[in-house]
């Protein structure tokens, strides 16, 4: 493959329409975007692994640059296992711009030519996080225009799943 590859690392637990913007841009920064979700043996998510990957697989069907993966471990050997050039983050507040710095810094300083590069979301969707959506929804509080319609779907499937 040529041209620059680009790794989207998060949870998206679950994915929300933030996360769906900064796709859509970095499907148009980048040769190719790989959406990958984190694995973590140490976090409870509210979604499996599969399900996270399958729901962002829908959503990016259209974009022929996007690819979902899934990942664990340290993210720089995931990029330099896919041949990655660039790190792609999210950063919607200061208190984020200080985390991902750090990250990135240390992304930096386990490997020199993998670079990182943030993106802000688009303004509507600045204050969206999943941990808000989760919460906001496990109260009964409605979610439309916060995520896409399959997370809206399925969130409602996990809460309320239909007897068999």
């Amino acid at each position: 493959m040529t041209g620059i590859l680009a790794i989207y690392p998060g949870s998206f637990d679950p994915m929300t329409n933030g996360h769906l913007d900064l796709i859509e841009r970095g499907s148009q920064l980048f040769d190719h975007l790989v959406v990958a979700v984190l694995t973590n043996l140490e976090k409870e998510p509210l979604f499996t692994a599969d399900e996270r990957v399958e729901m962002l697989r829908q959503v990016t069907a259209h974009m022929r640059n996007v690819s979902v993966d899934t990942f664990s471990g340290l993210l720089v050997d995931y990029a330099m296992r896919k041949k990655a050039r660039v790190i792609m983050r999210g950063i919607r507040a200061f208190s984020d711009y200080e985390y991902e710095l750090q990250m990135a810094l240390m992304n930096r300083q386990l490997e020199p030519n993998l670079e990182t590069v943030f993106l802000t979301p688009a303004e509507s969707y600045s204050y969206i996080s999943s941990r808000l959506v989760k919460e906001i929804f496990q109260h009964g509080g409605s979610v439309k225009g916060l995520v896409p319609s399959v997370v809206e779907e399925r969130l409602h499937q996990k809460v309320n799943p239909t007897p068999s």
